[in-house]
């Protein structure tokens, strides 16, 4: 075992010592993070540098002096919250013991904004206030928000960047029934999708992450395919010359808060900068990363197979809709389809064996009801 990886088991066996529990739940806005900012505004380097759409603040946070430059964001997509819990875990255990990161900050300097879209985070929405998607606005840069993430690329001048995102319960880890837990990619820098010494850069830094998690969650790490699109942020970035990581934080079975996926991506992130700033990722190979499997859309939230409808046995295939509500999520099922036979994997999988199904306030379900419990032979079932 490397030192690195050695420091990343140390550390992680601390993690609820350093967890922010300030911050729970998939609802994150800046009403949860401002005071947390404040608390650490001796620690770091913390600035106001600009202004959504609807006039909510946009922080920034600068961690070292290390002549390699990472520049991170989180919450692009405003119901993406997992990597922004993920950032906060992070200064609390950088500031629980500096001494022991002193290494880490003389070779790199960390430039990270917590909250890049803070009008959809208040909304829980993945556009911004004008229902743009900041990921498709890199070049024509029509939002401040997307103006902003320039500016301080252009300033900052980094070395690699990492994009953090979050991904939908319907991704597996390849063909398989694995769910990706965590998702990596290296945008494509061109349109034939050339693999560039920066890409190779990125592409390594990612083989290593996934090496160190490997033995967290075997067979639940996927992998983006790169197909070129030059409004997205990390391709403009990539296509810049700054190898660049994609993170999506996906599902841990039965961890619909993603509470155990953003312990993952506390992992991932050490992960990413101890590569970086030791040049352990030189280790691995383009080969490396092109073993992760490819992400695939075969799952659903809930299956219920064999149901006896209307005297027809269908699967049913229900997934749930994230619904704000005071300031929660509510995980609202929907259902996505029926079939005599569904191919996908369910999350949850219930063996139906032929009996009746009734549900509740309707009288033949069909595909985009809302259904909030079901009736199996008259047993109520609550989803």
């Amino acid at each position: 075992m490397d030192n690195n990886s050695k420091t990343l088991l140390d550390i992680m066996a601390i993690y609820t010592s350093f967890k922010e529990d300030k911050l729970m739940g998939r609802f994150i806005c800046n009403d949860q993070i401002e005071p947390l900012l404040r608390k650490h505004q001796n620690n770091f380097e913390i600035e106001k540098i600009g202004f959504s759409v609807n006039k909510e603040q946009i922080h920034g946070i600068k961690i070292g002096s290390g002549p390699t430059k990472v520049l991170g964001w989180s919450q692009m997509h405003g119901n993406e919250s997992t990597t922004t819990k993920a950032i906060f875990d992070l200064l609390n255990v950088f500031n629980l013991n500096p001494s022991f990161f002193s290494d880490l900050w003389q070779r790199i300097t960390l430039y990270i904004v917590p909250i890049l879209n803070p009008d959809g985070a208040r909304l829980y929405k993945r556009f911004n206030y004008n229902v743009i998607d900041l990921n498709r606005d890199a070049q024509n840069l029509t939002q401040p928000e997307s103006k902003l993430l320039k500016s301080i690329f252009d300033d900052f001048k980094p070395d690699f960047c990492l994009n953090l995102h979050g991904q939908r319960t319907i991704f597996s880890a390849g063909a398989v029934k694995k769910s990706a837990i965590l998702s990596f990619l290296t945008p494509s820098e061109d349109a034939e999708r050339e693999i560039t010494k920066n890409r190779e850069k990125s592409m390594a830094v990612i083989a290593n992450i996934a090496s160190d998690l490997k033995e967290d969650i075997p067979e639940h790490i996927g992998r983006y395919d790169d197909s070129f699109n030059l409004n997205c942020t990390g391709d403009t970035f990539q296509n810049r010359g700054v190898p660049t990581l994609l993170f999506e934080a996906g599902h841990f079975p039965n961890d619909y808060n993603r509470e155990e996926t953003r312990k993952l991506v506390v992992k991932s992130i050490l992960s990413a900068l101890f590569s970086i700033a030791s040049g352990d990722y030189l280790n691995f190979t383009i080969t490396d990363y092109l073993n992760i499997p490819e992400n695939e859309k075969l799952f659903n939230d809930i299956i219920l197979r064999n149901v006896d409808l209307d005297n027809q046995i269908v699967d049913i295939a229900i997934q749930y809709s994230e619904i704000l509500n005071e300031n929660k999520i509510q995980f609202t099922p929907i259902i996505n389809k029926i079939a005599p036979k569904i191919i996908n994997f369910g999350h949850r999988e219930i063996d139906c064996t032929n009996k009746k199904v009734r549900f509740e306030a309707m009288n033949i379900p069909v595909e985009n009801d809302v259904v909030n419990k079901i009736l199996l032979n008259d047993q109520v079932f609550m989803l």
